[in-house]
């Protein structure tokens, strides 16, 4: 049930169809305005935005498009801001679900997870009732193993840049951190000539609950999916 392999994160933002790639470069343009806002313009300086350009990258976002997200975040383009917003409840079968938004209006963002959520079996909750069961961490996504060539020598060398854990599921390696350190695993991880697929700050769950009723799997399925077809919902992380 999981965009993100073993951390069970959520994200409909690549490999999307045609049909919703406007949404998704929407999505992209707020990630990259937040991160212009809070750091700077310029990537070189500002790792977020760095991160932000590079999965935009990824998903063939139109250098235009950045460079006008850039813009509107720096607030060179007089437009208002965009903040992020976590609203934090419960999904089907007790599951913990936060959602994370980009929005420039909160009332509508609300508005739109709190139905979204209550049509798909779930309820959003007060702030502080679930995200305890959630940790933020930094981590590190290398989906093709192949390209590690000594596994002892980069295990080794994500110690050594300070990883708190490295997994691997399904031949997909994530290397964890503390979220300041994240930088310094993902330099260290360019250092050995791998490209990341991914370098991303998210919430991971403490524990994880198992759910093995099919029917509520659905629907759990159900509402992440249409919690993620909302324009200012960002990312959704469960602890499934």
């Amino acid at each position: 049930m999981s965009g993100h392999s073993k951390f069970h994160t959520i994200a409909k933002k690549k490999g999307a169809a045609d049909s919703q790639r406007a949404v998704v470069f929407a999505k992209f343009a707020k990630t990259i305005a937040v991160a212009a806002r809070s750091g700077g313009s310029d990537p070189t300086f500002n790792f977020q935005l760095r991160m932000a350009i590079d999965a935009a990258k990824a998903v063939n976002m139109p250098k235009d498009n950045i460079e006008r997200a850039i813009k509107h975040g720096s607030g060179e383009d007089g437009t208002g801001q965009i903040d992020e917003v976590i609203y934090e409840g419960f999904g089907p079968g007790g599951s913990a679900i936060l959602v994370k938004c980009l929005t420039d209006n909160r009332n509508r963002s609300v508005a739109e997870v709190k139905h979204i959520t209550s049509k798909n079996g779930g309820v959003i909750g007060a702030q502080g009732s679930v995200m305890w069961m959630f940790e933020k961490k930094g981590v590190v996504t290398i989906e093709d193993v192949s390209v590690i060539k000594d596994r002892d020598a980069f295990e080794l060398a994500m110690i050594d840049a300070g990883a708190e854990d490295i997994q691997e599921e399904d031949d997909i390696i994530e290397v964890v951190s503390a979220p300041e350190g994240l930088k310094r695993i993902s330099d260290a991880v360019e250092s050995l000539k791998i490209k990341p697929t991914s370098v991303e700050i998210v919430y991971l769950p403490k524990e994880q609950l198992i759910i093995t009723d099919s029917v509520i799997q659905t629907e759990l399925e159900k509402l992440l999916d249409a919690l993620n077809d909302l324009e200012d919902v960002d990312q959704v992380y469960i602890n499934v």
